[in-house]
């Protein structure tokens, strides 16, 4: 069975055959131009937030997980010292 990334590179390399074959015929190309750019600028803000928000959701979780930790510890020295 074929990986993701193995179906990702067919897809890619079936699409950039496509282009080719229709640059070959003379059909005009997508447009990359200046919204183009203003697209891969908002990816990329929007992935930057996506990464805040990961790594703060990340640091509630750790807090979540060491405070259960130290219950359960405080428990069982509690019921070490009755």
């Amino acid at each position: 069975m074929a990986s993701r990334l193995e179906q990702a590179l067919a897809r890619f390399r079936r699409r950039q055959q496509a282009a080719q074959e229709a640059e070959a015929r003379g059909a005009p190309k997508p447009p990359t131009g200046r919204g183009a750019e203003a697209f891969r600028a908002r990816v990329e803000e929007r992935l930057r937030n996506l990464e805040q928000q990961v790594s703060e959701i990340k640091g509630r979780v750790n807090g979540l997980i060491f405070l259960v930790a130290g219950t359960a510890l405080t428990q069982v020295i509690m019921k070490l010292m009755q």
